[in-house]
């Protein structure tokens, strides 16, 4: 049987680079991870070898895959398949919350 585990945004690890992403779950079939932009900070186009699924919690964001723009707001789901390029911008005045999803399997 699983054990049940909770994590709390604030006590969440940080992920291994300059921006504010929080693990808030992580197993070896998926991440769970809370990203916060603040306004005009982006997070670079890149690739990675596995499915991934956005959920814009709050503010104004611009997802660039591969030549494509796609305005993300409170309650935009987005789906990207493994190796396709994706990264964000905050295009607003307040700060750009987003829930990752990776689905490592």
């Amino acid at each position: 049987m699983s054990e049940l585990r909770i994590t709390k945004l604030e006590d969440a690890p940080r992920v291994p680079f300059k921006l504010d992403g929080r693990i808030l779950f992580s197993s070896e079939k998926l991440e769970l991870i809370h990203l916060s932009l603040k306004p005009d900070e982006k997070m670079e186009p890149h690739t990675q070898p596995f499915d991934v699924v956005f959920y814009v919690l709050s503010g104004n964001g611009i997802l660039d895959t591969e030549g494509q723009s796609i305005i993300g707001v409170p309650g935009t789901c987005i789906y990207i398949p493994q190796g396709k390029q994706r990264g964000w911008k905050n295009n607003g005045q307040e700060e750009f919350r987003v829930l990752v999803v990776k689905d490592l399997k």
